[in-house]
């Protein structure tokens, strides 16, 4: 390979408390909680708006309670609550939730569904970002990492109004793929055991329809009735189960990867319908994503064309989102002072430095938290080995598969954005590494801003 050596220049510098990389699912809501504790907050985004998985790759946001339902006498319990519950509370405010629904089918894998409408996401998260007073910079990127020894001193950003460096006390890893992790040499792995995902909107759809063909076929698994185009008592969720022999609508739709679960805010509308693709390598591999980008785009177009043609009142169905790249659950698992395990999941297992709970798992009713429990995200489970002001969150946390199939999903990767956002603001103000904070006072903080620790 034939190299080119880059000359040496000058670039700005702009200093802050706390940087959070990554302004998807759990950064939005870090850097909310960094400028709230009184850092001074930047938040750089690759793309012009801000929300990451939560408005591209999912279907309803999993989960603020715990598993009560499929566990009779179980006490309903709201377990994530803080900035995450504020996001949902503004979002009812104009139409664009359906709020925490009960499930009244297919419970035992989640007792609630929580729908969100993808564009007024993107516009309530923004809203909230100015209303916290953080320096939004979109369409940025992270491009290289300044250490001194162990400590990371500043990131360099690149925009289309060039290169600058941020420099600031406290970093907070929320891209996902881990990207300032491993700019700053921290240990990963990189298994490639998902799937990678894009999803779409559809429309020209009945939501009734595809009930009542599912459930004339003795296809239904998933039901929910919420609050859907202002109207209570309307269908929220449809999901599918595999009949025997199969129906050809879901026989096709596994080739292609299609989930048949649907949710929506809005009538004659899915929000999301999910296409999947095992890759070859990892989704940091950037000539395998350019491929599986176009074999995504296809399944999109051969998926409207199912929908056309096996569920009634939807012969007219057409694509109206797509998501703009492809969506990952994991790629770069960074090495953590803590791994979460399968066992402290399912256990229930509680720490002495928790900064948050938890109790769904995206492989439930196979896997449950027992009794309709949770379990505990320890402050340690989010320091990066080796790196004294680094914090990783999300789905770079958590090694082992079926573990991570619960703190990979949405509300957990939003309820760890609040606490390594908290965390990384409280070190930078009392000039401390992230090792050092005493977690009482960021306990404190986080009873203060409503964080439900499971008293």
């Amino acid at each position: 390979m034939q190299y080119y050596n880059e000359p040496a220049k000058k670039i700005p510098i702009r200093n802050f408390d706390v940087v959070i990389a990554g302004g998807g699912t759990g950064g939005v809501v870090a850097a909310i909680a960094s400028a709230r504790t009184g850092a001074k907050t930047a938040l750089i985004e690759g793309k012009g708006y801000t929300g990451g998985i939560v408005v591209e790759g999912g279907t309803a946001l999993h989960s603020f309670f715990n598993l009560w339902k499929a566990f009779p006498g179980i006490e309903k319990r709201q377990v994530v609550k803080g900035i995450p519950q504020e996001i949902i509370t503004r979002l009812e405010q104009v139409g664009g939730t359906t709020g925490h629904a009960e499930m009244l089918k297919g419970y035992d894998y989640d007792s609630v569904c929580t729908a969100i409408d993808t564009e007024l996401y993107k516009l309530v998260s923004l809203e909230m970002l100015q209303d916290a007073s953080v320096h939004v910079f979109l369409n940025s990127f992270v491009r290289g990492v300044i250490m001194d020894k162990l400590k990371i001193q500043g990131i360099i950003v690149e925009s289309r109004s060039g290169r600058e460096a941020f420099y600031a006390q406290s970093f907070v890893d929320c891209t996902g793929y881990g990207d300032l992790c491993a700019y700053a040499g921290a240990k990963f792995t990189e298994p490639n055991d998902y799937p990678v995902a894009n999803s779409i909107g559809v429309a020209g759809v009945s939501i009734e329809k595809y009930h009542d063909f599912l459930s004339k076929n003795n296809a239904l698994s998933h039901y929910c009735e919420g609050k859907r185009s202002g109207e209570m008592n309307k269908i929220i969720r449809l999901d599918a189960k595999r009949v025997k022999p199969p129906l050809r609508f879901l026989k096709e739709g596994r080739r292609i990867g299609m989930h048949t679960v649907i949710t929506s805010v809005h009538d004659d509308y899915f929000m999301f319908v999910k296409l999947n693709k095992k890759m070859k390598n990892s989704p940091t591999n950037r000539d395998d994503v350019s491929q599986t980008e176009v074999i995504l785009r296809q399944r999109m177009q051969k998926a409207v064309n199912l929908i056309r043609k096996y569920i009634p009142g939807c012969e007219k169905a057409f694509i109206t989102r797509t998501s703009p790249s492809l969506c990952i659950r994991r790629g770069r698992l960074i090495d953590c002072d803590y791994d979460i395990s399968l066992e402290d999941i399912v256990n229930a297992q509680r720490f002495e430095d928790e900064i948050m709970v938890y109790g769904f798992h995206d492989l439930a009713p196979f896997i449950q938290i027992k009794d309709g429990g949770v379990y505990g995200i320890p402050y340690r489970a989010l320091l990066v080995k080796d790196i004294e002001n680094l914090y990783a969150t999300g789905m770079m946390i958590t090694k082992d598969f079926k573990a991570h199939m619960s703190t990979r999903n949405t509300v957990s990767c939003m309820g760890q954005g609040q606490g390594a956002g908290t965390a990384a603001a409280l070190c930078a103000l009392n000039e401390l590494h992230s090792r050092e904070l005493p977690y009482s006072l960021l306990r404190k903080h986080l009873l203060k801003d409503n964080v439900y620790l499971g008293e």
